[in-house]
C-alpha cells in the first residue's frame, strides 16, 4: 500500500505517557495529516529509476543545486510525493551515507505546502516500515524555505512564528549550499512544548535535535531534485492512475478507499555500463584502474548540464560510455529536455 494511503487510514492519535508522573500527551502524528492527505489535490508516487536519479542529482559532489534556485517552484499550494525507501538507500550508500536501516523495505513521503507562486512554504516528511497503523511515523521537525531569500538574510517561517530554528548546512559548499541559505528547521508545536517540559539537559536535547533533523533534512534535496526535473519541458513521464472502478469494489467489500495519484518515472536512459570486448594488447598505454566518476550537474546561462554517474578506467572491463543530459530554459519556468 502507497504511504498516502496508509495515513489516510491513520485514526489512532499518538499519545505519550510519563513514566514517573503518568501524565499524558498527545503530540502530533500521522493521524492528524489524514484529511490534508485527502484533499490535497496533487499527488505524485516516483518510480525507482526517478528516486536514484533525483539522488544522485542531491547528493553527487558536482551538483550544485542552488545555483538553479530561481528555477524552483513547487506545482501547487498542496503538493504530496512519496517514494520506495530501498533505491533511495542504495543510492546514499553509494554516495557515503550509512543506511538508516538494515533492511529498506519502507515508504518515505512529504506533505509540502506553498505559496501561491511556489517559492516559500512547509515541508513534513513521513515514513512507514510495515503495513500496521502504528508502523507510520510523522516527523517531529519540519522545514520551512524561502527560495528568494539572498546571502546574509534567513528565510521566513510561513507562519510568521518567531521561535527557534536551526540550519543545517555542509561547510564545503560555503554559499553555494541551498540549505543554509533558503531553509530551517524546527520542531513542530507539539513536540517542541513536549522536550520544553522534559527538562533536558543540553548534552541530551542536541542529541535528540540531531536525530530528529536526520529524519527530515536527508529528504530536501531529493525533493529539490525532483521539482527541478518536474519543470522541465516537456516534463517527466508521468501517468495518472483513477482508481474509480477499484474503489467501488473495494467499498462493496468494506475498504477503505484508495487515493489517487501520478506516476512519475525518469527521463532518461539506465546509465550506461562498461561493454564486453576489448583487450590490453589494443592500448599501448596503461590506463587509470576502473573507477566510479560522480555524476555533475552545472547550469550555464540558460542550459543545465547532468552528466550520469559512469564507470572509467581500464580496458579490461570494456570500453564505457558516458551520457550527458541538457536542459535548456526558455523561461523561469520552462525548460526544453535533450540528450546529447
Amino acid at each position: 500500500m502507497r504511504l498516502a494511503d496508509q495515513i489516510a487510514q491513520c485514526r489512532t492519535p499518538f499519545i505519550v505517557e510519563n513514566t514517573i508522573t503518568k501524565q499524558q500527551m498527545r503530540l502530533t502524528g500521522a493521524a492528524d495529516f489524514a484529511s490534508a492527505l485527502v484533499a490535497c489535490p496533487t499527488r505524485y508516487s516516483l518510480s525507482d529509476n526517478l528516486v536514484s536519479l533525483c539522488t544522485a542529482l542531491a547528493f553527487s559532489k558536482g551538483a550544485r543545486t542552488l545555483a538553479c534556485a530561481d528555477l524552483l517552484r513547487v506545482p501547487g499550494e498542496r503538493v504530496w510525493v512519496e517514494w520506495c525507501e530501498a533505491p533511495w538507500i542504495k543510492e546514499l550508500n553509494r554516495y557515503g551515507f550509512r543506511a538508516q536501516h538494515a533492511q529498506a523495505v519502507g515508504r518515505r513521503g512529504a506533505l509540502i505546502q506553498s505559496s501561491p507562486q511556489g517559492r516559500r512554504g512547509l515541508i513534513k516528511s513521513f515514513w512507514a516500515n510495515g503495513d500496521h497503523e502504528s508502523d507510520v511515523l510523522a516527523s517531529s521537525m519540519e522545514a520551512y524555505f524561502d527560495f528568494d531569500t539572498e546571502v546574509g538574510e534567513v528565510p521566513a517561517a510561513p507562519d510568521g512564528g518567531n521561535g527557534s530554528a536551526i540550519s543545517v548546512f555542509d561547510r564545503a559548499a560555503g554559499n553555494a549550499d541551498i540549505l543554509r541559505r533558503c531553509f530551517r528547521f524546527r520542531y513542530e508545536r507539539s513536540w517542541q512544548s513536549y522536550y520544553e517540559q522534559a527538562q533536558l539537559s543540553t548534552c541530551q536535547a542536541d542529541s535528540i535535535a540531531r536525530h530528529a533533523l536526520g529524519t527530515v533534512a536527508i529528504d530536501i534535496p531529493v525533493i529539490l531534485a525532483f521539482l527541478l526535473l518536474l519543470a522541465t519541458r516537456p516534463g517527466l513521464p508521468r501517468r495518472s492512475l483513477m482508481l474509480e472502478r477499484l474503489n467501488q469494489a473495494r467499498m462493496k467489500s468494506g475498504e477503505t478507499r484508495l487515493l489517487d495519484h501520478i506516476e512519475v518515472s525518469s527521463p532518461l536512459l539506465p546509465e550506461y555500463r562498461s561493454a564486453v570486448g576489448g583487450s590490453l594488447a589494443d592500448y599501448p598505454r596503461r590506463g587509470p584502474r576502473l573507477h566510479h566518476v560522480r555524476g555533475h550537474l552545472v547550469r550555464r546561462g540558460s542550459q543545465v548540464f547532468w552528466r550520469v554517474p559512469h564507470l572509467r578506467g581500464s580496458a579490461r572491463a570494456g570500453i564505457v560510455r558516458s551520457r550527458t543530459v541538457t536542459w535548456t530554459l526558455d523561461a523561469p519556468s520552462e525548460f526544453r529536455s535533450s540528450p546529447s
